[in-house]
């Protein structure tokens, strides 16, 4: 049977041809800012992309099909679907046979890159084991999915609502490689530092390039996460931004907030706390992660090509 796969011609003749695409996800546009912000920087993390030199390629569900790489409408509509959902691992079949519109997680993304033949996905933050999980057990798919799919994922670390030293125990666990990119500090999203060592570090996307192919040559599982701070004039340091998010967290927990909802009121309530500074440090950190995604997948095709 054909997978329900829909590559823009642009994308495919790109794919074909062995030059760079970099896959984005969709949750960021539908759940993670609001409209129109979420596809003002869509656009822009695109232009960024292309300007580096590779094609991006946003990835949804949207009418039964996984679509790589959205037209112009569709991006539009995308962006102003309240009721996307939210689609992981386990839910992507679902909604692929339903005929919603969902939109990509960095698990879902990761599964239909390399449906499409993609290698490095930029997103803004991954998701891991969140606060509580001892209790909760609220550990995201996206660690998992690191580890069995075999997909180079750019972020700025994990979001820094997560409980971060617990998340790195996990990847370590699963044998995901976490290497931080020209530092040696796993960076915390809007925070450059975490105060935490990253396992590996790369200093050049060669190296990370190199790094991903080698995997492939070793038929190791999975893929590796390039943890890729924000840039240092849109920080927001861990001793500013950490009480605003104990303060979302204390109102999450007050308020019944749980599972799949728990991110997005997070972010909803920390873009509130700081007056609209942390969506501006999340925008910065995106279009950084996918100017290096497009460095990455841009050496990745010279290095493959040169054998």
């Amino acid at each position: 049977m054909t997978l329900p796969l829909t590559i823009h011609p642009e994308i495919a003749e790109a794919l074909a041809a062995g030059q760079p695409v970099v896959a984005l996800e969709s949750t960021i546009i539908t759940h993670g800012m609001p409209w129109p912000q979420n596809v003002e920087t869509a656009r822009m993390v695109e232009a960024d992309i292309r300007a580096a030199g590779a094609l991006p390629a946003t990835i949804a569900v949207m009418g039964g099909q996984i679509r790589v790489g959205l037209e112009p409408d569709m991006l539009d509509r995308l962006g102003q679907t309240p009721g996307a959902r939210k689609l992981s691992r386990a839910d992507l079949a679902d909604c692929l046979v339903s005929g919603e519109t969902g939109a990509t997680t960095v698990a879902a993304t990761m599964i239909c890159a390399q449906a499409a033949g993609i290698d490095v996905f930029a997103t803004g933050g991954i998701g891991g084991v969140h606060r509580g999980a001892e209790q909760s057990f609220d550990i995201s798919a996206d660690l998992r999915e690191l580890a069995q799919t075999a997909v180079t994922v750019v972020a700025a670390g994990a979001k820094a609502i997560l409980d971060l030293p617990k998340t790195l125990e996990v990847l370590e666990t699963l044998g995901v490689p976490v290497i931080a990119y020209g530092q040696d500090d796993f960076p915390a999203f809007w925070a450059r530092s975490s105060g935490l060592a990253a396992p590996l570090r790369a200093d050049d996307a060669g190296r990370i390039a190199a790094t991903h192919l080698m995997r492939a040559r070793l038929g190791l599982p999975g893929g590796q996460l390039v943890a890729n701070p924000i840039p240092p004039d849109a920080e927001i340091p861990l001793a500013e931004i950490g009480p605003v998010i104990e303060t979302a967290l204390a109102e999450a927990g007050a308020q019944g907030i749980a599972a799949k909802a728990v991110t997005p009121f997070l972010l909803r309530r920390i873009f509130e706390l700081t007056e609209g500074r942390s969506l501006a440090a999340n925008i910065a950190l995106v279009r950084n992660n996918a100017r290096l995604g497009a460095a990455i997948a841009t050496r990745i095709a010279e290095q493959r090509r040169a054998g």
